[in-house]
């Protein structure tokens, strides 16, 4: 799940998000290219395999993971896996820039996940609070096992005791878009992923 740059002083839009306006014109710095996600999405698919899943179901945590979970299940068909795929949409924001600590499920699956290995995708772990409170829910609801796969891992902000069973890269403490990810709805679209060498995290 993306966060918003913070900033005491950040403009709001009309929907309460961070004006994207300082930051669309602002240099993105490359920090991982196209050619090094996707060889290292091939690895993690590689290691998935391995893991023997059972009845996979792959969850994307919405919105910053998108991009990453599509590439992933491409590269998972290409290995043999058929897994079925649904999303979930989790938030713990009480509003754009402050994470209240509470998770909320704006967006919950339809599917059944008892007796099935569940793979959760996401963009970055982080503080850990918000894939921990799926996975805990999913557990709860009967999933055989619960696997963390993430795109990117800071583990100096860890507030929750969680350890993501596949990571991408280990990310410095930049605020990153691209691939995906935004800073208010901006730079989803960058093919690599990248970082804003002035904003805040």
């Amino acid at each position: 799940m993306t966060k918003t740059p913070a900033s005491s002083t950040t403009a709001t839009d009309e929907d309460g998000q961070p004006d994207a306006q300082p930051y669309r014109d602002a240099k993105v710095e490359v920090l991982f290219d196209a050619e090094t996600i996707a060889a290292r999405n091939r690895e993690l698919v590689e290691e998935v395999v391995a893991a023997r899943p059972e009845k996979l179901l792959v969850i994307a945590v919405l919105k910053g993971s998108f991009v990453f979970a599509a590439d992933l299940i491409r590269a998972m068909h290409a290995a043999g896996l058929a897994p079925e795929v649904e999303f979930i949409t989790l938030s713990s924001y009480r509003d754009a820039r402050i994470s209240s600590g509470q998770v909320t499920v704006l967006r919950d699956v339809e599917s059944d996940v008892r007796g099935r290995d569940v793979l959760l995708v996401d963009d970055i772990l982080e503080s850990g609070r918000t894939l921990a409170f799926a996975k805990d829910l999913l557990v709860a609801r009967g999933a055989r096992r619960v696997m963390v796969c993430v795109l990117l891992e800071k583990t100096h902000k860890r507030a929750v005791q969680i350890e993501a069973d596949f990571v991408g890269f280990e990310c410095p403490d930049y605020f990153v878009v691209g691939y995906g990810m935004d800073v208010s709805h901006a730079f989803r679209q960058l093919p690599f992923i990248g970082y804003i060498p002035d904003a805040e995290t």
